[in-house]
């Protein structure tokens, strides 16, 4: 989770959350505005679909 206060610019919250996309295999999942004016942003591990290469056990 990452949170952004309001007194941040906007992208540096946008630059932590690409770091964190690219460096660690990570997607946003949800973003939350709070009354005072931070954000809340959520992560979840991205989903990697491997395919098998090996040949099928017959």
């Amino acid at each position: 989770m990452i949170t952004s206060f309001p007194t941040e610019p906007v992208h540096i919250a946008r630059a932590a959350i690409r770091e964190h996309a690219d460096n660690g295999k990570w997607e946003l999942m949800r973003t939350c505005r709070y009354e005072g004016g931070a954000y809340k942003y959520w992560l979840r591990r991205r989903v990697m679909r491997i395919r098998s290469t090996l040949p099928p056990l017959d």
